[in-house]
């Protein structure tokens, strides 16, 4: 199919066989309960018509069973074609759904109409899009199909379409991604030139006779072949250097050296000291299915983030994992409002960590709202420091090594750090009694960094283009310890950008700087069109590092602005509104 006939403007269906992948399964999966059921109860029917006996399909002990009953009394073709009837229209109901479910795009919007009794219409912006993500079922891989869904800004605003063929997934997210970006395909204006060669060649877009059927079936299945083969994400997608893919051993050796292993082993430990002491040996078996849930829950774990891939693409960051259930998603320019590189007590020795985004779009494919999101979150499962680092120049585009790196190096450090962070006081170890020697904060050109804990360290990267407010507060303790708490304030999600226990100038300080570069930073943010940027140069966001305290920022080849929030710095709480809704 070519680029751009799927967004242009008209409507489409999904796969043909999406009746069978959304409830056909189940269907025939009650008909094989069934007929498991009663075939004994079939057979003695058949063989009692066979021989002629004036019992059919009757027997000892089945006295006042529906089935015998049907058969005594002679319903049974009554039955059957009550049976037939219902199973007739349940299909005919799939085949409306289908029918009548469609989707088009537009330049500016994804459209979704569906239902037969109770028409819905849900529409999804481009520019509120916050990523396409393409999930292949095992069994939708088999027949060639694809789960496709535009994530949007907002409470449950995603644009689901279950299913599309493969590969009109693939280019239809192309498509969206190219005209959210805000550059008009130069393919979809030569398609019409291009139009009367590929199109019109029938179903199989081959042109000449038709193909036979057992061509077709040959190169249906050597397609599926090819699918289940091919790497996860097309190498002339990506340049090699900026892909970052997983060690087996090291996500396998961190799924058990994990903190709810570490709980699992204690909770054993209770339970058979309890034992021990009690005599009552039933209590252990309270704690298998425990162990066989989290067992199993760790193996599919493990599974899932086998194929694991993450690399900087044309349209922005594409994440995959799975290895026969597949998945990717594609996260445009300017959707990651938050980021957060931790890591736990256990992992130290070797040296690991874990990243997780927030983004604006809070549901997805499978689970409930809150435990998808925490999935989506994931960038990083678990990698080495290296690998950190690598995938944080990914996640944080337009920096020079040079800047970034030596920055966040002292961010995963232990101490004060060379320079680059704001730390706390001495006397903030009244609260934060082994980590204020790493509490505190620093800058990147565009975004504000907070370094916390010491047991569970943690890097908190928050872009000033995407903050929604920022607020400082002291309550009576930290106002007897002059300390100050700043929170920085992005869209609801796992990531929490609160930062205390800071001295009360240096909290002045970071609330005044983050208050000025938010203003300005939403200014000339023009990530929701990032083509048109790209495509005319946008000049970058300069922010003077040394001018951290009077919050100076400018664009390059503009003058700076002035522009402070902070007119009252004793006031025990103080807020400046960033960007009044969730920017995409």
């Amino acid at each position: 199919m070519p680029d751009g006939e799927l967004a242009d403007d008209e409507w489409h269906r999904l796969h043909p066989a999406t009746p069978l992948l959304r409830g056909g399964l189940l269907l025939i999966a009650v008909g094989g309960f069934l007929f498991a059921q009663f075939r004994e109860r079939l057979l003695d029917f058949v063989i009692g018509i066979a021989d002629g006996r004036g019992q059919r399909g009757g027997g000892p002990g089945r006295d006042g069973d529906p089935l015998d009953w049907l058969i005594r009394s002679g319903y049974v073709p009554l039955a059957l074609g009550a049976l037939v009837l219902l199973v007739l229209v349940v299909i005919l109901l799939f085949w409306l759904s289908w029918r009548m479910h469609t989707y088009r795009v537009t330049a500016e919007l994804v459209e979704v109409r569906s239902g037969v009794l109770f028409r819905t219409h849900r529409k999804a912006r481009l520019d509120r899009i916050q990523g396409v993500d393409i999930a292949r079922p095992v069994l939708a891989r088999l027949l060639g199909a694809a789960k496709f869904e535009v994530q949007v800004a907002g409470d449950d605003a995603n644009v689901k379409l279950d299913y599309l063929r493969s590969r009109d997934a693939d280019e239809l997210r192309l498509e969206i991604l190219r005209l959210a970006s805000g550059v008009q395909a130069a393919k979809r204006a030569s398609a019409g030139g291009s139009a009367g060669g590929a199109g019109g060649g029938g179903a199989a877009g081959i042109p000449g006779a038709p193909a036979t059927a057992s061509a077709r079936l040959s190169g249906f299945v050597d397609d599926r072949v090819q699918e289940f083969l091919a790497p996860e994400l097309d190498p002339n997608a990506a340049p090699p250097q900026s892909v970052v893919e997983m060690s087996a051993k090291r996500l396998v050796g961190s799924t058990i050296a994990s903190d709810a292993t570490l709980w699992l082993l204690l909770l054993i430990a209770g339970s058979i000291v309890t034992v021990a002491l009690s005599g009552e040996f039933w209590i252990l078996f309270t704690a298998v299915p425990l162990v066989l849930g989290f067992g199993s829950y760790q193996v599919r774990k493990v599974i899932k983030f086998l194929r694991y891939t993450i690399a900087s693409t044309e349209h922005g960051i594409r994440v995959g994992y799975g290895v026969l259930a597949t998945a990717n998603e594609t996260i445009p320019p300017g959707r990651i409002h938050s980021i957060s590189v931790n890591q736990s007590l256990i992992w130290r020795p070797f040296g690991w960590w874990h990243i997780r985004i927030n983004r604006a779009a809070r549901s997805g494919h499978g689970g409930n709202g809150n435990q998808q999101q925490q999935q989506n979150a994931i960038v990083l499962p678990v990698g080495s420091r290296d690998d950190a680092l690598r995938v944080l120049h990914l996640l944080l585009p337009g920096h020079d090594a040079d800047e970034l790196l030596p920055v966040l190096a002292s961010g995963f450090g232990r101490d004060r750090g060379a320079g680059d962070f704001t730390t706390s006081p001495r006397r903030a170890a009244v609260l934060r009694w082994f980590s204020w020697r790493r509490n505190g904060f620093g800058y990147l050109s565009d975004a504000v960094l907070l370094r916390r804990g010491a047991i569970w360290r943690e890097l908190v990267i928050v872009p000033f283009a995407r903050v929604q407010s920022v607020a400082a507060s002291q309550g009576p303790l930290t106002r007897a310890l002059r300390l100050g708490v700043v929170d920085v304030h992005t869209v609801q999600g796992p990531i929490s950008a609160r930062l205390g226990a800071l001295d009360v100038r240096d909290a002045e300080a970071l609330f005044a700087h983050v208050a000025a570069s938010v203003v300005t930073a939403a200014a000339g943010d023009t990530t929701h069109r990032w083509g048109v940027a790209a495509a005319a140069g946008a000049p970058p966001l300069v922010i003077d590092r040394a001018g951290a305290g009077a919050g100076a920022v400018s664009q390059e080849g503009a003058p700076a602005s002035a522009a402070s929030a902070a007119d009252e710095p004793d006031s025990a709480d103080k807020r400046v509104r960033g960007e009044p809704e969730e920017r995409a």
